[in-house]
């Protein structure tokens, strides 16, 4: 049995890596095509080399994005292809029973469950930011919206509204604005500052700043005062993956980071509906591959005329891209509607999985 293992296990990873190999090809010369068009611009600081790099560390998010179809399209192409020689015949005259084989492909899938877990959760987030800020830096800063991000914080009696307005090319937040409130919702006090960076600890270090305090005197009497300050530092528990959350996309985010902005949210009052589904959709994504190693198996059972294993791959392909498909749509309606933020992620996952052990059942264990 190991050695069928070997050999079922070597088939399925190669096949696994050249469809994948092809795709991410594929999405390479696209985004470079579409990257072109910023090339030469900004005073001619971006260049074709710097293109060629922001595609090059796009890379990892598409393989996140890829793996689970790759997955399927590999795994149909050899039980496929394995059916029609004839070779799965031989290996289940040899002992291979049904249990054996699925059990044999769980195995493997939990393994592509790992590498695409570490895909997403580690590497891609890291690329997708290095991408972000290199473009940035020959291209300017990086927002979102005409007002950027809005992020808001309870902190002892006090409440905190802190925008930002971009990103820039080092990292640093520019052009922000921090607004305090106190327990009765009266504005007590705005800070605005040319730039913040990051400090050691729960700090922000805020450049240029310009303070305006509004104190009363009475019913009837009130006035501000105005401070200009050369740095402060300003303690708050938003951190940078909070602040990249909100500028860029939640999706590239850590499922730890984004847990955490959850949390942050909701200790604040605010809507976290997206971030919840995203965070489940990251949990239950690596999962898909599972799911698709086993829609692959009844393939091997079918019986093949010559030349007809290309119409099942192709079939493959479409059921691939219908899973994608059908994932991205629920995410949506279930933010729209407001369903339960884990069922509407594990959704997909669960009708894909009836639909391949029915099949399995209806090929495998009846016939």
């Amino acid at each position: 049995m190991s050695t069928i293992r070997r050999f079922i296990y070597k088939e399925v990873i190669a096949a696994v890596l050249f469809v994948t190999l092809g795709f991410l090809a594929l999405f390479f010369f696209f985004d470079l095509i579409d990257e072109l068009r910023w090339v030469g611009r900004s005073g001619g600081g971006y260049q074709i080399s710097q293109a060629l790099l922001f595609v090059a560390l796009a890379i990892p998010s598409h393989l996140y994005e890829l793996l689970p179809i790759t997955v399927l399209i590999g795994t149909i192409y050899v039980m496929a292809r394995l059916a029609q020689s004839s070779e799965f015949t031989i290996l289940r005259t040899s002992g291979l029973g049904p249990r054996q084989a699925l059990g044999m492909l769980l195995t493997l899938g939990a393994a592509f469950v790992l590498v695409t877990f570490a895909v997403g959760d580690y590497v891609a987030p890291w690329s997708d930011r290095a991408a972000q800020l290199v473009k940035a830096r020959y291209l300017g800063k990086i927002t979102t919206g005409a007002t950027g991000a809005w992020l808001k914080e309870h902190r002892d009696a006090h409440s905190y509204a802190v925008n930002v307005r971009a990103i820039g090319p080092d990292g640093a937040m520019q052009n922000v604005r921090i607004f305090e409130f106190d327990a009765a919702g009266h504005l007590t006090e705005q800070t605005q500052a040319q730039s913040a960076h990051f400090g050691p600890g729960d700090v922000w270090t805020l450049e240029q700043v310009r303070r305006s305090s509004f104190h009363s005197r009475g019913a009837d009497e009130a006035y501000v005062e105005h401070r200009q300050l050369p740095t402060l530092a300003w303690p708050t528990q938003i951190t940078n993956d909070m602040v990249s959350a909100a500028v860029l996309k939640p999706d590239r985010m850590a499922t730890i980071d984004l847990f955490q902005y959850i949390s942050h949210l909701q200790a604040n009052g605010q809507a976290a509906q997206r971030y919840e589904i995203e965070f489940w959709r990251k949990v239950f994504y690596p999962l898909s591959c599972l799911v698709m190693v086993v829609l692959a198996l009844p393939f091997a059972y079918l019986h093949f005329r010559s030349g007809s294993v290309t119409g099942y791959v192709f079939g493959g392909v479409m059921a691939g891209i219908s899973f994608f498909l059908l994932n991205n749509v629920f995410g949506y309606a279930g933010n729209l509607q407001n369903w339960s933020p884990w069922l509407t992620a594990a959704a997909p996952g669960m009708i894909y999985s009836l639909l391949s052990l029915a099949a399995f059942g209806w090929l495998v264990l009846r016939r």
